[in-house]
């Protein structure tokens, strides 16, 4: 979406903003049904949804959909905003626009999640919303469980399950240069320098032993058969496959060592 100047036919380069007194102002007008006011609080806090659905950009949606899903939930905002509370219509806005942002990507997930989560989840979400309406801000996992009456975990849970998929590519800093992705914040703790040289001391280990000691460590752990399988395949007894490998195994031990 970055350099993107038009979305969803709306001009971004020359969205207009309103100062806090306007906006209470016009907010009074439109609950009192002028609809001239209401579609000037709408234009004037599109800047607003732009913002917010741009933190969720990049993930193989739509902006021009994302936009218009933000708009609903501004539309909501505006509807059930209180005007009489000390709390500016952006803190109130921006969680709910993001909340129906979040809605339609948790809708519209390739992820599927079971029932009895999603319907926690939508609990969840709308005892969000009704406890910003209240408050004028965002509540804390811990005040929407004792809320709810559920485990932190629970709700923690639920929210986890329903959330978008980040790429790893999504940029999550960048200074001027080139960004850093979530990708570069990875650590692989399998294929370490560490683990890469014991796989390498262990194939060479492996290579000093005879033919039938390899044969009798392929069997045992990569294929994972028993000392009398082994045995019954080989054509010797059990007793010999478990000198052979104990003997192997020593093997390799000093070479490694």
């Amino acid at each position: 979406m970055q350099g993107k100047v038009e979305i969803s036919g709306v001009n971004t380069a020359k969205l207009k903003t309103l100062k806090n007194e306007e906006m209470v102002r016009l907010m009074k007008l439109a609950k009192a049904g002028d609809e001239d006011a209401r579609q000037q609080l709408v234009e004037g806090n599109l800047r607003l949804v732009l913002s917010v659905i741009q933190r969720f950009c990049g993930r193989g949606e739509n902006p021009d959909d994302l936009f218009q899903v933000g708009c609903i939930g501004l539309l909501k905002a505006i509807a059930n905003f209180d005007e009489t509370k000390e709390v500016r219509f952006s803190t109130y806005g921006v969680p709910m626009i993001a909340g129906e942002v979040r809605r339609y990507l948790r809708d519209n997930s390739a992820l599927r999640v079971s029932r009895s989560l999603r319907d926690l989840a939508y609990r969840v979400l709308q005892c969000k919303e009704a406890m910003v309406a209240e408050n004028g801000r965002e509540p804390t996992l811990e005040e929407i469980a004792k809320k709810l009456e559920l485990p932190v975990e629970e709700i923690s849970g639920a929210m986890d399950a329903i959330a978008a998929p980040v790429s790893l590519y999504d940029p999550v800093y960048s200074d001027g240069g080139d960004p850093l992705t979530v990708m570069d914040q990875v650590r692989d703790t399998k294929n370490t320098d560490e683990r890469w040289i014991e796989r390498m001391d262990l194939k060479n280990a492996f290579r000093t032993l005879s033919q039938r000691e390899k044969q009798i460590l392929i069997l045992r752990f990569y294929d994972g058969k028993t000392q009398m399988e082994v045995a019954s395949q080989v054509g010797i007894s059990q007793a010999q496959v478990s000198r052979l490998e104990k003997s192997a195994i020593s093997s390799m031990r000093k070479s490694i060592m």
